[in-house]
């Protein structure tokens, strides 16, 4: 991943510092970065604390005005962040933006995670402008004006480092996904608001650490996603009851498909759910 993606970012990051945390690591990467990487900065972790963690202790050393969250599997154009940059400094209600995210395998198109711009539907599905269920949208311009959105991608997400740190950051507990969710919807309680800067463009490998049908992958969807409404949500309690219904048939559906291990996820996601969700009343 290093190899393949962190060139185009050293190369087209005018004017910002790029930083390296190493989240414990137990191949050779460190050694990577220190012989072919020597003016990169390096944070290094005395563990893996999970992509929301690992964020957060990497960040508090972190005084810019701005910084950016982003993917290892991120290859980045020219030109990428001064976009995002320009549209905060222009729009200071403004806390987070994301540029237009297109698949790194099949470039004419969007990818999964962040497309252009991130929404909920009522249920506190997330769902992306260029991107509904798994049907993704070839990139034809449709989505090439700037737009407000509920949430920006954590695989790309330039966001002002002081609202970062007074919204507590990403949610240690979460460990991994929907946590930039559960953070934006944190940054619109608080009165803030996100947009998709499209004019800035990154192109995201997308499931290099889980491909999108694995197990834990979807344990920690439906595990989070359910802490994330009730942490967030006004309308919490009706949600939560249809979301029940809901979550167990998308098990009986895994069954039925002759996917176990997901049909296990989604019933240990809300055996856990009900357990962690003691720690947010």
């Amino acid at each position: 991943m290093l190899r393949q993606y962190l060139p185009s970012v050293v190369e087209h990051t005018k004017g910002g510092e790029v930083i390296v945390t190493d989240n414990g690591s137990t191949d050779e990467s460190l050694e990577v970065l220190r012989k072919e990487f020597p003016g990169v900065k390096t944070i290094v972790l005395e563990k893996n604390f999970g992509f929301a963690e690992g964020y957060n202790r990497a960040i508090e050393q972190v005084d810019s005005e701005y910084v950016v969250l982003l993917n290892s599997d991120v290859e980045v154009t020219e030109n990428w962040l001064g976009p995002l940059l320009d549209y905060l400094d222009a729009h200071p209600e403004v806390a987070a933006v994301q540029p237009k995210i297109r698949s790194w395998r099949n470039r004419a198109y969007f990818e999964h995670a962040g497309a252009a711009g991130g929404y909920l539907d009522p249920l506190g599905y997330p769902y992306c402008r260029g991107r509904r269920f798994g049907k993704i949208e070839e990139d034809k311009g449709q989505h090439d004006t700037v737009v407000n959105v509920d949430w920006t991608t954590g695989a790309c997400m330039c966001v002002r480092t002081k609202v970062y740190k007074e919204c507590g950051g990403l949610d240690a507990a979460f460990f991994a996904h929907q946590e930039e969710i559960d953070l934006c919807w944190r940054m619109r309680n608080q009165g803030w608001k996100l947009a998709c800067v499209p004019q800035s463009v990154v192109y995201h490998l997308g499931g290099g650490a889980l491909s999108y049908d694995n197990p834990r992958k979807t344990y920690l969807n439906f595990r989070n996603n359910l802490l994330m409404i009730y942490k967030n949500s006004k309308c919490r309690w009706g949600v939560l009851g249809l979301r029940f219904f809901l979550d167990y048939s998308a098990a009986y559906m895994f069954l039925c498909t002759g996917k176990k291990g997901s049909a296990k996820a989604v019933v240990e996601a809300r055996r856990d759910y009900r357990k962690m969700r003691i720690d947010y009343r």
